[in-house]
């Protein structure tokens, strides 16, 4: 049997060879065959999903919560050092220096992330800015947004701390963050599904166990992170109010 294991699109393209790496390492810890599949989207991501075709996956907060209520996955593990966190960020070439600067009309790019746009609305209020006073240009992945918001066809753009970090230096040259959020609640978790709820404890321990070794360390250091810690369900649904509330 087959396992389907992927990761939410939201981290840096020059990551994909290092997901590839810790594939490879799951495979053998594992000792099944676990296949990777990283998809351009979030919209792609999320048929394969609607589609049975995910078993393990390291997913973003709101789909997170779709995951644990709706597909009966269970959390298992999660970076201890890294919230989630999201930035509303501009060209430097801006008279905006500031959200309070930001005026009706304001045209913003996003993906289709809930979580980040969720939260990037909220941080747009104290401009007085909603979305019947703004106009959303849609993008398939963040490297888009960033494009988008360089070009001026757009002003403003939503994008998790971690990606916006994860540009090349020259293209981070050229925009300014406005803001950036600090709710120290969010973060990203692997969850594993219901062909693989057997093994969860044992997953957990190894994945946690990756901060053990020197080898491991490298292995989360190329992926971002310094630590995982073992993710509760009841921490994963705790995260999932959290998202509920902010996105009332």
């Amino acid at each position: 049997m087959t396992l389907n294991f992927t990761v939410s699109p939201s981290f840096p393209n020059e990551r994909i060879s290092d997901w590839y790496i810790f594939n490879t390492w799951l495979q053998r810890a594992l000792s099944a065959q676990v296949h990777l599949e990283l998809y351009d989207g979030f919209g792609a991501q999320r048929q394969a999903i609607a589609d049975g075709k995910v078993d393990l996956i390291y997913a973003n907060p709101f789909d997170a919560s779709l995951l644990v209520r709706e597909k009966g996955f269970r959390a298992v593990a999660g970076p201890d050092d890294r919230a989630d966190e999201m930035v509303v960020f501009t060209t430097d070439a801006s008279s905006a220096r500031q959200i309070a600067d930001l005026k009706p009309g304001t045209r913003l790019a996003c993906t289709d992330d809930p979580a980040v746009n969720t939260v990037g609305r909220i941080l747009l209020e104290p401009a007085g800015l909603g979305p019947d006073n703004t106009v959303t240009v849609q993008k398939e992945t963040y490297v888009q947004v960033a494009r988008d918001v360089l070009q001026g066809h757009v002003d403003v753009g939503f994008m998790p701390v971690e990606a916006f970090e994860g540009l090349s230096r020259l293209v981070r040259r050229d925009l300014r963050p406005l803001v950036t959020s600090q709710l120290h609640a969010l973060f990203h978790v692997f969850l594993v599904g219901p062909a693989l709820a057997a093994r969860s404890d044992e997953i957990a321990e190894l994945l946690t166990g990756l901060n053990d070794s020197d080898k491991g360390r490298q292995m989360l250091a190329a992926l971002g992170s310094t630590h995982w810690r073992r993710v509760s369900q009841e921490d994963a649904e705790f995260m999932i109010d959290i998202i509920s509330t902010l996105a009332q």
